[in-house]
């Protein structure tokens, strides 16, 4: 499959309309939580292609998916949408098939921005305001998190991914990308240690790793890649893959 030209104007970091991501450039006496803000949003693109590693193949790969997944008549829905690639990597494997596709986020600033890159999907894609977790999950084929779940508090996620999983058809698959813990310490600091090589590798100052790293400290709560896949089994879910990792960014597909 191609990818779409939206998808990849939408992460090109030579576009004119991406602005680079300066944001934890200069030092901060006081650092406050990320938040999803209209500063973020304003880099977003080049934000996301520069600190997750294989972002740009998770997008592509969620298209092929569709094509192999979403079911005639049925509803898809990317959680967290942020600027809507995947809503729109949906709508671009989908072919002639009828669906819906439901995109939410809380930030209306990530919305305005999601709702500009999907004229050419604007008829097959419906962007809500809203909490992920209040979503009514209904006749579903296809359903994304694409590292979203890690910003919800450990004991809230169960529930969202019951609700997931009693929402999809039979056949359906839930596409869920996460970064994660590794399984001990001594692993873990060494794929830390992995990627923020990459991010100095993508032009990122040893000042912005350290700031960035701090301020998402208490929001971005990683969990081990087996604590993923028990958890999406005692909640309904038959079988999970894990078909992409790059250092401690993962990406699963559960099934039901």
């Amino acid at each position: 499959m191609k990818s779409s030209p939206l998808i990849i104007k939408s992460l090109s970091l030579t576009d004119s309309s991406n602005k680079t991501d300066t944001i934890y450039q200069s030092p901060q006496s006081t650092l406050g939580d990320f938040v999803f803000d209209a500063s973020v949003a304003n880099v977003f693109p080049d934000m996301i292609q520069r600190s997750v590693p294989g972002y740009a193949a998770i997008i592509n790969m969620i298209a092929i998916l569709t094509e192999l997944h979403a079911q005639p008549n049925t509803h898809l829905y990317d959680l967290g949408c942020s600027l809507g690639a995947s809503a729109n990597a949906m709508a671009n494997g989908l072919g002639d098939k009828d669906c819906r596709i439901i995109a939410v986020d809380n930030s209306q600033a990530m919305l305005d921005k999601a709702t500009a890159n999907s004229s050419l999907n604007a008829s097959r894609i419906r962007f809500e305001l809203g909490d992920i977790r209040e979503v009514d999950i209904q006749n579903a084929s296809l359903v994304v998190l694409n590292f979203t779940l890690q910003f919800l508090p450990r004991e809230e996620r169960a529930e969202l991914l019951g609700k997931i999983a009693k929402g999809l058809q039979p056949g359906g698959i839930l596409i869920l990308s996460e970064k994660i813990q590794a399984e001990t310490p001594e692993e873990d600091e060494r794929l830390i240690e992995m990627h923020h090589a990459f991010k100095r590798s993508q032009g990122y100052s040893e000042l912005e790793v350290s700031q960035k790293r701090s301020a998402l400290e208490n929001v971005l709560l990683p969990e081990k890649l087996s604590t993923h896949t028990q958890r999406l089994k005692d909640v309904g879910f038959t079988s999970v893959d894990c078909w992409f990792q790059c250092f401690n960014f993962v990406s699963m597909v559960a099934r039901v």
